[in-house]
């Protein structure tokens, strides 16, 4: 059987889900390959992990006999196979990015936060799905894609898997600041990493005591390397992303703007971002607003 991939949302970031499909079929004996539309397909995967905000969907695909989409980027859809789940992807399908591991070891969350999707479609627990060895075999780096690692019951045990590694982990969902104790912060330092990810979505959730604290218990001591997501354009004003951004700052940390529904956003929260990103430092909400008028958008 002749099987066509389709990245839908680009080659920048590998699709965990279509290597482990091309991990799938390559062991059952397929030929496996990106979709050619000048070939014929037996079966054709289309995967999209963004919606039409970020990543249009404007392939047609009229060279297959069967023709599955699924991903996020759809809508709610049915998981993968528990056999295919569970397999070791295939990482020679982008070899760009040969050398690193991409997995998950927990799933779930109990935030059920407005904008993200985890829990209505992982569920509302963090519950640990797999070992390390499922997904790494010796790579120099580890992307783990967990949304909420530290809510989940057996993290001090996965995160001592990593220890074991040695490998360069990357946490790229970001660690959940609420959750740090002095025993997994311990744990964290053993780690080999670059930089550690949080986020301060909610303008009207007070987390500086959570940042203080973490920052006394860290071994990671640049402030570029304590990097903080913080969510505009849903539900905050300019004052509260303006203050959260200060405040993260006066702590010792580095913020980044993430903006919700980016073409909905007003021109002060896309300034915000672009300014913040570039490490252009304001210390009061006149004193952006006196600025962001002498920029024009690009």
């Amino acid at each position: 059987m002749r099987v066509g991939l389709i990245d839908v949302d680009s080659h920048n970031f590998p699709n965990l889900c279509l290597m482990k499909l091309s991990e799938y079929h390559t062991r059952r004996g397929d030929r496996v390959e990106w979709w050619d539309p000048a070939k014929q397909y037996d079966l054709v995967y289309k995967s999209r992990v963004f919606t039409d905000t970020y990543s249009k969907d404007t392939i047609q695909v009229n060279n297959a006999d069967k023709v599955i989409q699924g991903g996020t980027g759809y809508g709610p859809g049915e998981n993968l196979p528990h056999e295919i789940e569970h397999i070791r992807p295939d990482y020679f399908l982008y070899p760009r990015f040969l050398g690193t591991a991409y997995g998950f070891l927990s799933r779930g969350c109990p935030r059920n936060c407005g904008f993200c999707i985890v829990s209505g479609k992982e569920g509302r627990r963090s519950v640990r799905v797999a070992d390390l060895s499922e997904f790494w075999n010796g790579e120099e780096e580890i992307k783990l894609m967990d949304p909420n690692l530290l809510a989940c019951p057996d993290h001090e045990r996965l995160i001592e898997q990593l220890i074991e590694s040695r490998a360069l982990v990357d946490f790229t969902q970001g660690l959940d600041i609420r959750l740090i104790s002095r025993d997994n912060v311990s744990l964290l330092n053993k780690v080999r990493t670059k930089a550690v990810h949080f986020a301060w979505d909610n303008p009207d959730e007070n987390l500086t005591e959570y940042f203080r604290r973490f920052r006394e218990l860290t071994s990671i001591k640049s402030d570029r390397n304590r990097r903080v997501y913080v969510l505009t354009n849903y539900g905050s004003t300019h004052e509260q992303d303006l203050y959260r951004v200060n405040t993260l700052r006066a702590l010792g940390y580095d913020p980044y703007v993430m903006i919700y529904e980016r073409p909905t956003a007003p021109r002060i929260t896309r300034h915000l971002q672009r300014w913040v990103n570039n490490k252009r430092i304001f210390h009061s909400v006149s004193d952006f607003k006196d600025y962001a008028p002498m920029k024009k958008e690009v």
